[in-house]
């Protein structure tokens, strides 16, 4: 799997993709920012469905087709996410490098490791 650093435009290309797929069926009428957020939530539950019942260890380990299954819901996911993301004029890599910052300082790793409590369970 490549770590996108050979392709920094990745989500642009994906994204004009997707507007382009969009448009020769007509259906950014429908690509609101509501019905996209919907449809993400139902690829999640998808996603999850794949997962249900299954072990810890079972879940990290996947046969081939199941695999492939969960890839595609996945992949789901992300192009919903990017089109959503679009629509609300949303940079998402600026979004998740601001996010991955805020959690740094709300769980300092000298305070959290090896705990996965929420943030305001830790004491002062």
């Amino acid at each position: 799997m490549a770590d996108g650093q050979d392709r920094p435009d990745s989500l642009d290309r994906l994204n004009a993709r997707l507007l382009c797929f969009a448009r020769e069926r007509d259906w950014e009428q429908f690509h609101s920012p509501k019905n996209l957020a919907m449809a993400l939530a139902g690829e999640a539950g998808e996603l999850l469905e794949h997962f249900q019942w299954l072990t810890e260890a079972q879940s990290a380990a996947l046969d081939g087709d199941k695999k492939r299954q969960v890839s595609h819901e996945l992949a789901d996911i992300l192009l919903y996410l990017i089109r959503l993301s679009e629509r609300l004029d949303v940079d998402l890599i600026a979004a998740a490098e601001e996010k991955i910052l805020i959690n740094e300082r709300r769980y300092p790793a000298d305070k959290v490791r090896g705990d996965a409590r929420r943030a305001d369970e830790y004491p002062d």
